[in-house]
């Protein structure tokens, strides 16, 4: 059986600030399915607007961000220039080049652990 990781822990750059003005950074994404690029594709203002696309499609899978459990375009739209470009980057990094974390070795004691690859803005 093969153990597939699903979601992976983010830290914002930034952070989003929300209604009440309590900053939330720390968040989870989960993969992409095809279910999600369906469901962007039949979204009215990604249609319209295809830089919009990123935001719709970040909305489905970034299942927390703070303690915010009901990710929406909407409230996505408040994100800093900075978050959102570490999203997109972070989001492509987990979906189209595998892992978001590399395998390593201490080159002393020879202890197998990963490591998180740093992304740009970080």
């Amino acid at each position: 059986m093969t153990n597939i990781h699903t979601e992976f822990d983010f830290i914002l750059p930034r952070g989003l600030l929300d209604a009440e003005g309590n900053l939330h950074r720390q968040g989870v994404m989960r993969l992409a399915t095809a279910k999600d690029e369906i469901i962007v594709q039949k979204n009215r203002a990604a249609q319209e607007n295809a830089a919009y696309a990123a935001i719709v499609m970040l909305s489905q899978v970034i299942t927390r961000l703070g303690n915010l459990t009901e990710i929406t375009p909407n409230l996505l739209e408040n994100l800093f220039s900075r978050d959102l470009v570490y999203l997109r980057e972070f989001y492509n990094r987990i979906n189209h080049q595998g892992d978001a974390y590399v395998p390593v070795q201490c080159p002393q004691c020879h202890t197998n652990f990963q490591v998180e690859l740093a992304l740009a803005g970080e």
